[in-house]
């Protein structure tokens, strides 16, 4: 294994790479790279969302999941709002508004992440995104091209002076100003994560949920912990493989999926009437001493409300149907797609995650098959072109083989075939024994 940190911008890798490089664990460079991302990535995650980790100790050789994932709100207020945003070549329906935001999740498990496996202190693994905040960070090509179709919701209230300055929507390499952010990690580092639930942070939250009618109550921040469990089992070519189970499914279609099929075979494994899109992003480290740890974060699609002063936007997980399977009870966790994973022979041989909703579970099956079988590089198997099943629909990248797509259409599928590689196939990061490698789809990058 290589230490190095693979993520969805070239600023959350450096920011890991800069904790590796003065001896920080695998801990602390997730999570710097994790607060740097809510800078560098505000299109698709931060600070006010949900996430599950794991994290894999060197030295002890045990593995533990990490669940900082959004809980639901005991309060009632206003309806959400409703509204449909063109994901690509797909149309997608939303709910947002205030009363979409769950209890957020992502402070409470950096903490704990941090206290478990950290060995720098916690103000200097803010530094990095507090660095960020005050300089403001460009945005990369696949960061503006989601920001062009969610600027209905990311600019229509406090959004519009961060992504619209002026009344121009920014494009590729356009400067990320968020000034506001800069305050909000200065409290996150002299406050600690619980600036969040019951300090600074949570005054403010709870000030703009009452303000708009939001379900979010005081005593939802008090009474968040995140929680660390056993990882979900798994064999896939001789390998075992340590995952969470939830909605993505990973343990139950690797058991379907034999890689020597091909792309029949890995469309018979994905097939189902999965649909939808998230707007996610997943870091993935590995330190000197081989420890590893994988985290994935999101806001969902966004409220739409950020707070003042602070420029915190509010995440929108009440609002993401494809979460919501079954009656949702104050408390509880949403149910998630999220599926951090490593993979371990005599060792271990692969740490890796993804974004994408619906579509993480088809990048990451399809990443694992080519590292693990066909011997691909790491960085190889994530660039190779996608497709996606959504039933009726199969969606495809340019490069997919056309003899496999015409023959689904043969049998009474319908091809979307996109013009492009596209982030609505999601985003996998990763490191391993075969290298590392960041999603183009995502502008991602590696940094040793």
């Amino acid at each position: 294994m290589i230490a190095a940190v693979a993520a969805g911008h070239p600023a959350t890798a450096e920011a890991g790479a800069e904790i590796l490089a003065e001896g920080g664990s695998a801990a602390d460079a997730a999570v710097a790279a994790c607060l740097a991302s809510c800078i560098a990535e505000t299109v698709m995650t931060g600070l006010l969302g949900g996430g599950h980790a794991i994290y894999f100790d060197a030295v002890s050789g045990s593995a533990q999941l990490l669940d900082c994932f959004v809980a639901v709100p005991s309060g009632t207020g206003a309806p959400m709002d409703e509204l449909e945003v063109l994901f690509g070549e797909e149309l997608v329906h939303y709910a947002v508004g205030a009363s979409s935001c769950a209890v957020p999740g992502v402070p409470a498990g950096l903490d704990a992440l941090w206290r478990a496996h950290g060995r720098i202190p916690w103000a200097r693994l803010v530094e990095p995104a507090l660095r960020l905040a005050r300089t403001g960070v460009p945005m990369p090509p696949a960061h503006a091209s989601c920001l062009a179709m969610l600027a209905p919701v990311m600019t229509m209230r406090e959004g519009a002076a961060i992504y619209a300055p002026g009344g121009t929507l920014l494009e590729s390499g356009g400067m990320l100003r968020q000034p506001g952010l800069v305050a909000a990690l200065e409290l996150v580092r002299d406050e600690g994560a619980q600036s969040v639930y019951s300090g600074t942070i949570a005054d403010s939250l709870v000030s703009l949920i009452e303000e708009r009618d939001g379900v979010l109550l005081r005593s939802d921040l008090e009474s968040y912990a995140p929680r660390w469990s056993p990882p979900v089992g798994a064999t896939f070519l001789g390998r075992r493989v340590a995952t969470r189970g939830g909605l993505s499914r990973i343990g139950e279609t690797l058991d379907r999926f034999d890689p020597s099929g091909g792309d029949p075979a890995l469309f018979a494994a994905l097939d189902d009437a999965a649909t939808g899109a998230g707007h996610t992003t997943n870091l993935t480290v590995v330190d000197a001493e081989g420890s590893a740890c994988v985290l994935t974060t999101s806001l969902g699609l966004g409220s739409g409300d950020f707070l003042p002063g602070l420029d915190l936007h509010l995440n929108s997980m009440l609002g993401e149907t494809d979460l919501i399977r079954e009656p949702l009870r104050p408390g509880e966790r949403m149910a998630s797609m999220m599926a951090p994973t490593l993979v371990f022979e005599s060792g271990l041989e692969l740490a890796l995650g993804a974004a994408g909703g619906t579509r993480l579970r088809t990048a990451l099956v399809g990443v694992l098959g080519r590292v693990l079988h066909d011997g691909s590089t790491v960085q190889d198997a994530i660039d190779r072109p996608r497709f996606h099943p959504a039933d009726p629909l199969v969606n495809a990248e340019p490069g997919v083989d056309e003899a496999f797509l015409s023959a689904l259409e043969a049998n009474g599928r319908t091809v979307r075939r996109w013009p492009a590689l596209h982030h609505y196939f999601g985003g996998v990061s990763a490191v391993g024994r075969a290298g590392a490698g960041a999603d183009p789809r995502r502008s991602g990058a590696v940094r040793p």
